[in-house]
């Protein structure tokens, strides 16, 4: 016996109709308006043309993109994203692809099944937005967006419906799985950092301090009004003239830009020498940079978990901080450490160039006094009597760049006075090094944090005295006070200050703290919701040590619970409908033995006008009971009570009948 091989008749895919059609273009609409922001340019008019195309295909019956067409897209446009960023794989790249993707799959729209990767596609274009942006805000439009994709999913497999019925039935599908979606994130096991692993290029354009300073550098960092971290205390927080966010320490010089020392990359896990005093205690939350180092205030005197120290006192993580990260400090405010400093970082801490600025060496040795600490207070004096400026945009320097501040242009910011002031110390033959990070911070009285922008990135001196240590000496406080008490607000109106630091009216800055505190509260308990985050929250609610075993009984319990919840809130509607069916049956059961019953193409207002025309006597009992139907079944009456009054109706239907109507 020979054996035939037979397959299934292949079922012949849905063609979508019309309003399907127009669900998907608002699906990719959805999809790519967050990423407008950082996508090429020619990218997004490229998308803007293949998506009006389509529009007018779809409303004026343009004829659609060929084959060939499409090709000669996707191959110009892959060798664009290849030459803007340099490769076909990564964060940029990857998600232009994606959208090109998504915008030529709008041409090829024959059947549902195009339909449902469309959606799948605008499900994922979502995910990546998050790559870039994950405020509160960005959350709300992506819920939004996720609301309207959810709605052309219903209408691409459930029967018409209008498109605001459609949206209703996608938020209430939505605020059932919030639920679910809370009791996972709450009680999902926290692992150590992301998910998934981000490219390299992810932190691309993150900025702050760097490890070198040259002229220029810090006062191009003060034009950003961007948050670098956030600090909060155990009691009142100090004044703004003593809040020194100690950075990146540098002691070397080539002549024109300051660098980082062989004493900073001595690295320990505890202080180099004790600090003496009482502690202040205080917890910083640091936005993402890139780099190792962390900010704390002078002096530090305990480390935290996984916190390193170098000989300058530059504090530093294991790896960059690519997450934003929160630890726990104590400093000792006004403290002077290394009295007991190696001779060879004060050595390192006297070296100059051989030559260059011959003019400042010799006013360095105008300025040497019978003291180190009145040489000090000479070089202070020099700044203070001579006519310089503060400015955020000083003139370029030439070689000889300190000659050139010092006794040509006067006009610099906070690096030209402390690189300068170290360079005159040295050269007066005391060991002296630059200190960048950052000054002050304004209290944000909504949550009571203190918000340390780029805009407060400030350059200070350490002077090396016999007996006293490390003294901080801050050129800038000489020169402009105001700037160690209220930042940058001060400086004059032609200035480019931030407008964050510049606009002081009231309602704004109120307005300003609320969304700012906003923000913090969500990335302290969403984004930053990390194993510690999960363990101190667990533990408040009973959990005394909480484990991967009780979080997963504890996380299957609650989703069964609220599935059970949620069936049984299904079954007893399920039940209200069917009770409110079998009334609206009844009404028809009445009237049928009259030759009144309702037919099968009738809709309820139908069938009450037809038999108001033959019995105006039955009429207004019918015309309640059609609309009670109608109002329950179609509208947001409650079907349980349309069902008594339907009962009720049949039972005055029934008193009102009359043998069959000939």
């Amino acid at each position: 016996m020979k054996w035939r091989r037979t397959t299934a008749p292949r079922v012949a895919a849905e063609p979508l109709d019309q309003s399907r059609i127009a669900w998907l273009m608002a699906v990719a609409a959805c999809a790519l308006v967050p990423h407008g922001s950082h996508l090429p340019g020619w990218l997004i008019a490229v998308a803007a043309l293949l998506f009006t195309w389509r529009l007018a295909q779809w409303k004026l019956g343009w004829p659609g993109a060929s084959g060939l067409v499409k090709l000669l897209v996707v191959v110009a446009c892959c060798a664009g994203v290849s030459l803007t960023f340099g490769r076909l794989f990564g964060r940029e790249p990857g998600v232009a692809l994606l959208t090109l993707m998504l915008v030529l799959k709008l041409h090829e729209l024959r059947s549902t099944r195009d339909g449902h990767t469309v959606v799948l596609l605008g499900y994922f274009m979502l995910l990546t937005a998050f790559l870039y942006s994950q405020t509160p805000a960005m959350a709300a439009a992506l819920g939004v967006s996720m609301t309207v994709i959810t709605a052309a999913l219903i209408a691409l497999t459930g029967p018409p419906a209008a498109p605001r019925a459609l949206l209703r039935h996608a938020a209430w599908m939505m605020a059932q799985a919030l639920p679910f979606m809370l009791v996972l994130f709450v009680l999902f096991p926290r692992v150590p950092g992301p998910l998934w692993g981000l490219p390299l290029d992810a932190y691309s354009g993150t900025s702050g301090l760097s490890d070198s300073m040259s002229p220029g550098s810090i006062s191009q960092l003060s034009l950003s009004g961007a948050i670098a971290f956030r600090a909060r205390f155990e009691g009142e927080a100090p004044p703004a003239r003593d809040l020194y966010w100690r950075g990146p320490v540098l002691s070397a010089f080539d002549g024109r830009t300051w660098r980082q020392g062989d004493s900073a990359r001595r690295i320990g896990d505890s202080v180099p020498h004790p600090v003496p005093g009482r502690p202040l205690s205080y917890e910083v939350t640091l936005e993402p940079h890139n780099r190792t180092w962390l900010f704390a205030l002078e002096t530090v005197s305990t480390l935290p978990a996984g916190v390193r120290v170098s000989d300058d006192w530059q504090l530093s993580g294991r790896d960059g901080v690519r997450n934003r990260r929160r630890d726990r400090f104590e400093s000792v405010l006004g403290a002077r450490p290394g009295i007991e400093e190696w001779s060879a970082h004060l050595d390192a801490a006297r070296q100059l160039p051989p030559d260059g600025n011959p003019r400042a060496r010799q006013l360095a040795q105008t300025l040497r006094a019978a003291s180190p600490a009145d040489t000090v207070a000479a070089g202070l004096r020099l700044f203070r009597r001579e006519a310089f400026v503060y400015t955020l945009t000083p003139p370029l320097l030439g070689e000889d760049g300190i000659d050139a501040f010092l006794f040509d242009t006067r006009r610099g910011f906070c690096e030209h006075y402390a690189g300068a002031f170290v360079f005159l110390m040295r050269a007066a033959g005391l060991p002296a090094r630059v200190v960048t990070g950052y000054q002050g911070g304004e209290r944000n009285e909504v949550d009571d944090y203190v918000v340390v922008r780029q805009s407060d990135a400030h350059a200070w001196a350490e002077v090396w005295l016999q007996g006293e240590g490390w003294r901080r000496v801050d050129p800038t406080a000489a020169i402009l006070p105001s700037r160690i008490e209220r930042g940058l607000a001060d400086l004059p109106a032609g200035e480019p200050v931030p407008f964050v630091a510049r606009v002081d009216l009231g309602w704004l800055r109120a307005l300003r703290h609320q969304w700012e505190a906003t923000n913090n509260s969500w990335n302290q308990w969403v984004l930053s919701y990390d194993q510690q985050k999960q363990r101190e929250l667990l533990s408040r609610l009973g959990m005394a040590q909480p484990d991967w075993r009780m979080m997963t009984i504890w996380l299957a319990s609650l989703c069964a619970l609220f599935a059970l919840a949620l069936t049984l809130w299904a079954m007893r509607r399920s039940g209200s409908v069917d009770a409110l069916a079998r009334a609206w049956a009844a009404v028809d059961r009445t009237l049928r033995p009259a030759g009144l019953g309702r037919e099968a193409w009738e809709g309820p207002f139908d069938y009450a006008a037809r038999i108001g025309r033959l019995r105006p006597d039955l009429a207004p009992v019918l015309a309640q009971a059609c609309r009670l139907y109608a109002d329950a079944r179609y509208g947001a009456a409650p079907p349980a009570a349309a069902a008594r009054e339907l009962k009720a109706c049949a039972r005055a239907l029934r008193r009102q009948r009359t043998p069959p109507h000939r």
